[in-house]
């Protein structure tokens, strides 16, 4: 007997790489591999996946390709005015388009992660067979448009998912939407056997701590440098290695030559295999403004990395406890990051540490994720 699949979209747009993108697809491939009864298809409106055609044809995702090369790479991605132009020009060109392919292919559920706006209007002005699942992270700014955009839409939401608890609770304080159709469910990070395989791989580079993440301001990398200058007065023999790319990349190189710390920071652009920097490092640390839940937190917990992070809201706060599974400090707080480090840097039980941190990332594997999304499906 033929059972009929239920199809999934993924809709999670944007001009940058981001780690969303890799969730989508660890989302989309647990729900083929662990199932039969699902056909999940990735929307690639511009460009997003494109970095991720070999992993998508190796777990055998299918692909809906919009994406338009010359036209979308004329887009500016960086700076908060272009980037706000070119989301009005994404808004704009995918409306229809969007609209269309959901009426011709009917799709059983749309699971929204970035750039909510546009299929939350599609929901308030047509209607769909299609069920809505949008999913939250962090603290969105509730601006006068956006509170009545989700006021209407949210009427007709089948459901609202976000990966912390804390941000579950924001979202209920918010009083926009009934809060039955609001659920936790936990990002699919860490794939255990890709992993486990990928982390193996030699490095030579020894005697370093890691960060790893978009070169935003968001990251904070500007202050970490800053207090790296300070570090290597006391522990001049440690380097700091800063793994990722972005719109700061000059801002912050500039900084490191001009403060002489060319010995001692390195920025090694975007790593295809980050597991093997984060096994061999003497410890991971997140200076983030902000994240929601912090995937690289998550995979160095899994990789059994000492981590050293900020007690940022609303993920870094929720996921490590001090002492239990790492060190924190005061966010964005020079003076508390200069004395955690040397309480971090000399700690003695850190094995305890790393058996607490790789208990609390098995929540976020693929099969945890699975098994959490297909009870709401």
């Amino acid at each position: 007997m033929n059972i009929k699949k239920r199809k999934i979209f993924y809709w999670s747009p944007s001009l940058v790489d981001i780690a969303t993108n890799m969730s989508v697809i660890n989302s989309a491939y647990s729900l083929n591999k662990y199932s039969n009864k699902y056909c999940t298809y990735i929307i690639n409106f511009f460009g997003e996946f494109n970095r991720f055609n070999k992993k998508l044809r190796d777990k055998k995702l299918t692909f809906l390709n919009y994406y338009h090369e010359n036209l979308y790479k004329k887009f500016p991605s960086e700076g908060k005015i272009k980037s706000r132009f070119s989301f009005i020009l994404i808004f704009l060109m995918s409306f229809f388009p969007l609209k269309r392919l959901l009426k011709k292919e009917v799709p059983d559920y749309l699971i929204i992660h970035l750039i909510t706006s546009l299929p939350l209007v599609l929901l308030i002005f047509f209607k769909f067979k299609t069920k809505f699942i949008l999913r939250i992270s962090g603290y969105p700014r509730m601006n006068f448009f956006r509170k009545i955009l989700w006021r209407l839409a949210l009427r007709k939401i089948y459901l609202v998912t976000c990966p912390t608890q804390n941000t579950f609770k924001y979202l209920i304080s918010l009083n926009l939407v009934d809060k039955s159709k609001i659920k936790i469910l936990y990002d699919p990070i860490i794939n255990l056997k890709e992993i486990n395989k990928k982390k193996r791989e030699s490095i030579k580079i020894k005697n370093y701590f890691l960060s790893v993440g978009r070169l935003t301001k968001q990251k904070n990398f500007i202050f970490l440098c800053k207090a790296f200058k300070e570090i290597i007065k006391e522990y001049s023999d440690i380097k700091l290695l800063i793994a990722g790319n972005g719109e700061q990349e000059n801002k912050i190189k500039k900084f490191i030559e001009e403060n002489n710390l060319t010995k001692s920071i390195f920025l090694l652009g975007y790593i295809e295999n980050i597991y093997p920097y984060f096994k061999n490092s003497n410890g991971f640390i997140l200076t983030s403004l902000w994240e929601d839940p912090g995937f690289v937190l998550i995979e160095a917990a899994f990789c059994r990395t000492p981590i050293l992070s900020c007690n940022a809201w609303p993920g870094p706060v929720e996921l490590i406890k001090n002492n239990f599974n790492g060190i924190t400090f005061k966010n964005n707080d020079m003076e508390s990051f200069l004395r955690e480090f040397k309480k971090f840097y000399n700690y003695k039980n850190k094995n305890f540490l790393l058996l607490n941190n790789l208990k609390a990332s098995k929540k976020f594997s693929l099969f945890s994720h699975y098994k959490s999304l297909v009870n709401l499906l």
